[in-house]
């Protein structure tokens, strides 16, 4: 009895020493761009006043009408020279709402976080450029005259979703950091995993159902479904081209006396 109470105490000590996940584990850059959604947010929402709201709104939205020489001239007159140049990108960083705000960052910190630590920084910030700006185009394209400002990460953080469909959304949480794990699975190997083809059918169906019905919580005035589906199409197809070679993603050998345990794959819920 005495040799299995020890046995057990000793146990329960290598569990209270292993090392824990922190509950809040996000990566540097995605706690900064949830810092300056925030801040301009903030910015937007209690400090502006109206012509510094349309001012914003003038040359950080994207606006399609814009890049189609039809942009209203009453609008035309609060925008910038180098705004054509920008606004692809800095309206990711403007939301209509509290709620709009929280929901993105949310789902920023939950398929952001895997993301950024598998690319690292900078790959990370470029799959970010890429999909918000390929959002915005696909937008552009079926909206070429629309004078309606187009804001939100959410083209963004749909290419974040699209990138883990060809993950297969295997995790692996062995080394601390949550990251997405193993080589990106070919398209067809995609298609033929059902958790990944059910979740790009629901997927699809909440853009298509929310952009007939114009709805969604906390978002006020029309939902631009079509960049979302811009921004998950370049990160499921793009995703290819900005991860990291593959034997940098080799993890680190686990010393002997673990080579048995379980690698820590798991699946998010």
């Amino acid at each position: 009895m005495s040799e299995s109470h020890s046995s057990r105490s000793d146990e329960s000590r290598d569990q209270e020493n292993a090392p824990r996940e922190p509950v809040f584990n996000l990566p540097p850059v995605v706690l900064c761009l949830i810092g300056i959604c925030v801040i301009v947010y903030v910015a937007d929402a209690y400090f502006l006043s109206e012509r510094g709201y349309l001012l914003l709104m003038a040359n950080a939205a994207f606006i399609p009408a814009r890049y189609s020489g039809q942009l209203d001239l009453d609008i035309a007159a609060f925008t910038w020279p180098f705004t054509v140049l920008t606004s692809p990108l800095t309206y990711a960083f403007l939301h209509g709402s509290v709620a709009h705000l929280a929901v993105n960052m949310i789902w920023l910190a939950a398929f952001g976080s895997p993301l950024a630590n598998r690319l690292r920084t900078t790959r990370f910030l470029l799959f970010w450029a890429l999909t918000s700006i390929s959002a915005v185009a696909l937008h552009f394209v079926l909206h070429w005259h629309d004078q309606s400002p187009v804001v939100g990460a959410s083209g963004a953080i749909s290419g974040m979703m699209g990138a883990a469909a060809r993950f297969g959304f295997k995790i692996d949480r062995s080394h601390g950091k949550a990251a997405f794990h193993g080589a990106v699975l070919p398209v067809a190997a995609c298609l033929r995993s059902r958790g990944v083809v059910t979740f790009l059918a629901i997927w699809m169906l909440i853009n298509l159902a929310t952009g007939m019905i114009s709805f969604a919580p906390g978002i006020e005035g029309q939902i631009a479904w079509e960049a979302h589906i811009g921004g998950f199409l370049a990160g499921f197809f793009g995703i290819n081209w900005i991860d990291r070679p593959e034997e940098e993603n080799i993890p680190p050998l686990d010393p002997p006396d673990q080579a048995a345990e379980p690698d820590g794959q798991d699946r998010p819920s």
